[in-house]
Order: C-alpha cells, then sequence, then structure tokens
C-alpha cells in the first residue's frame, strides 16, 4: 500500500491489564525509528471495564457469548476514536484491539475492535488483525513487539545482546541480538511470555481493595511473599516448554486461587514474587547471556516487583527510561512501527519470535 520512504504512523496498545488504551505516533520507514511523535493516554472507567472483563474468555459459539464480545467492541471502539482523534498528521493507524481468548494451536485468537470502524471514524487507513495470520501458519500469535524491540536495540546502538521484559497483565520477554542486520535474521531475537505478571495482582487488589493496581508495589513490599506457593507455580509445565510461547491472560488462575487465605499484603507479595520468579526462570532460555534486562510497560513502577527481579537475575536490571525510551508507550509505538511495515510488505514475526514456519507479515488493511 505504502511505498517506501518515511511515514508518520500512529499505533495504539489496550493490553491484558485492562487499564485503558496507550495511543502513540512514530516516525518510521518500516526498519528504523526516526522520530517520536506525540503519545497520549484513555483510562477506561470503571462501568468500561467491567464490559470487557465480562467478555475475557469468551469465543463466539453462542449469543450470550458473542452479545458479551459485541459490548466489548463497542468499549474498545469508542475508547480507541476519542483519544486517536486527538492527533494529527497520522498516514496510518496501527490499532491492536483488546485481546479476548488466545488460544494458539486451539480455537486461534481474537481481538474485540474493528479497524473498519476506526478507518470510517478516522478518515486514515487502519492496519489491525496482526496475530491470526501468525496463528494460521502455526506461530503463537505473540508477543508482536520484538522487532520493535530489535529496532530499539538499534536506535540506542546496543553492540552485545540484551532483553527487553514487557510487564503487562501478562509478562514477556525479548532476547535481542542487533549486531544481526534485520528482525527476522537468525538468532536475532528470541521472544515468549514469560507468565503472569500484573493482572493477578491487580486483580486483588481491585477484589479485595476496591483499587485498580498496588501502587509502587507499597502493599507487596509491606507483606512476606510465601515461598511454597511460589514455588508449586513453578512447577507448572508451561515453564518446561522450549520459546517461542505464549499465555492467555487467565491460564495461570489457580495462582490467585493460592493466595485466597493469605493477607492483602502477603496475597500481593506472593503474586509479585511468583511475576518476578516467572521472569528469571524465563532467562534461562537466552540463547547467551544479557549485560541488561531493559524493563517496560506498567510494571516497572512497581517498585517491589523492580527490586524482586534485581535480586534474582544476574544482570542489570533498568527501566527503558533509563537508555532514552519511553516505557508507558512502547507497545503503542510498536503497533505504529508494525503498521508501517505491514503497508509495505514486510514481516512482523518470524520463527525466533512466535514459532510461525516462517517470517510472516501479518495484518488487515481497513481504508475509510
Amino acid at each position: 500500500m505504502l511505498k517506501s520512504g518515511s511515514f508518520w504512523a500512529l499505533g495504539a496498545m489496550s493490553g491484558t491489564s485492562l487499564d485503558g488504551v496507550d495511543a502513540a505516533m512514530l516516525l518510521t520507514d518500516g526498519h528504523r525509528i526516526l522520530e517520536f511523535g506525540h503519545s497520549a493516554y484513555r483510562a477506561y472507567e470503571p462501568a468500561e471495564r467491567q464490559v470487557i472483563a465480562r467478555a475475557l474468555g469468551a469465543w463466539p459459539q453462542t449469543a450470550a457469548d458473542t452479545a458479551r464480545i459485541e459490548a466489548a467492541a463497542e468499549v474498545v471502539e469508542t475508547a480507541h476514536s476519542t483519544v486517536l482523534s486527538l492527533f494529527e498528521g497520522a498516514e496510518l493507524v496501527g490499532f491492536h484491539g483488546q485481546t479476548l481468548a488466545h488460544e494458539p494451536g486451539g480455537r486461534g485468537t481474537h481481538q474485540a475492535g474493528s479497524g473498519d470502524v476506526l478507518a470510517a471514524v478516522l478518515g486514515v487507513p487502519v492496519v489491525w488483525d496482526f496475530r491470526t495470520s501468525d496463528v494460521e501458519l502455526g506461530g503463537q500469535g505473540a508477543p508482536l513487539a520484538p522487532f520493535y524491540h530489535f529496532t530499539c536495540a538499534k536506535f540506542i546502538r546496543a553492540e552485545a545482546p540484551l532483553a527487553f521484559l514487557n510487564l503487562g497483565g501478562v509478562g514477556n520477554l525479548t532476547w535481542v541480538d542487533p549486531r544481526q542486520s534485520a528482525p527476522e535474521a537468525p538468532g536475532a531475537c528470541l521472544a515468549f511470555d514469560t507468565g503472569p505478571a500484573n493482572a493477578p495482582i491487580n486483580d486483588l487488589m481491585l477484589a479485595r481493595l476496591g483499587l485498580d493496581h498496588d501502587k509502587g508495589g507499597a502493599l507487596a513490599g509491606s507483606g512476606t511473599p510465601k515461598d511454597e506457593i511460589v514455588a508449586a507455580f513453578l512447577n507448572h509445565p508451561y515453564f518446561l516448554k522450549m520459546p517461542p510461547k505464549s499465555l492467555d491472560r487467565n491460564d495461570f488462575a489457580g495462582l490467585s486461587e493460592r493466595v485466597v487465605g493469605l493477607s492483602d499484603a502477603d496475597a500481593a507479595a506472593t503474586l509479585t514474587a511468583a511475576a518476578a520468579a516467572a521472569v528469571a526462570k524465563g532467562a534461562e532460555h537466552f540463547p547467551a547471556p544479557v549485560s541488561r534486562l531493559l524493563v517496560t510497560g506498567g510494571g516497572r513502577h512497581n517498585t517491589t516487583l523492580m527490586t524482586m527481579l534485581a535480586d534474582l537475575m544476574a544482570c542489570e536490571v533498568l527501566p527503558v527510561e533509563a537508555v532514552g525510551l519511553d516505557g508507558d508507550m512502547m507497545e503503542a509505538q510498536a503497533f505504529a512501527y508494525l503498521a508501517v511495515r505491514v503497508a509495505l510488505g514486510l514481516p512482523t514475526s518470524c520463527p525466533g519470535t512466535t514459532g510461525g514456519r516462517a517470517a510472516i507479515g501479518g495484518g488487515k488493511i481497513s481504508r475509510p
């Protein structure tokens, strides 16, 4: 659709934490970061969050399931339209949507929200449904930010392997060798979901205290993790699987059930310790050691979680701001970058990032 050159793209991300919509502009030629643009955030209202939460795990199999999915899609489309309409100058929009269910190797994956609707509202071509084609070709369909992480490593002029950790509702790691020529090159990237991150902590805070997250990890920091629960959690078969591999938000529901009898502080501490332990376990799969773990996503604001990570990892653990990147907007920027790659016919995933059979360019393009 696009010819070669550089383009201002607008990306949006609504993650498994169900907090809201991140949106960010990026100037890119599909290979390099040329300039960062404006960004914005639109929180979901509590009632909107409840509508989406009711649709989590739903597949369009019954009338009731379909109704929940359609209600969630309307919320997602309205929220995205509101925040994306604030921007000017975008030549293309990358719209991830809200993942409701993710079952690669089974029923597939689906995200709430239509690119057709957004293209009509915004008057700009919209790239969306990034995951389906990867899943259809044997991939996990996730994570999709690794190609952007590779580009970020080039942007900060990294010269040795490093890793990016996104702490959203689910955690995911990208091991990057910036000495390679492109993200799809053999040995350039290895990516996979680590395990639950913010989602069970946020769910606990909402259920027990009516709060949407553990601000700064303060509650977890006042508690004591139950080591036996964390050890049992690490015995889950998922941790023995070789990457690439991915998770649905609710794949570790049993972890939350194990902390039901604990105090608020000990439950938060245990869930936080489990999130950190899952990352350390995942790092055992790295093809080569890394000197830095750069952390993005909301979880990097959780001081207790970051301290636990630093204690467990054999490398420096830093928020991405330490190297001049924006940890709140990296995923939104990633979908701006991926949208341009889709429009240029470039791959957005490869065997090392999702386990697909080949380098794959996903995504549909809806025109206004």
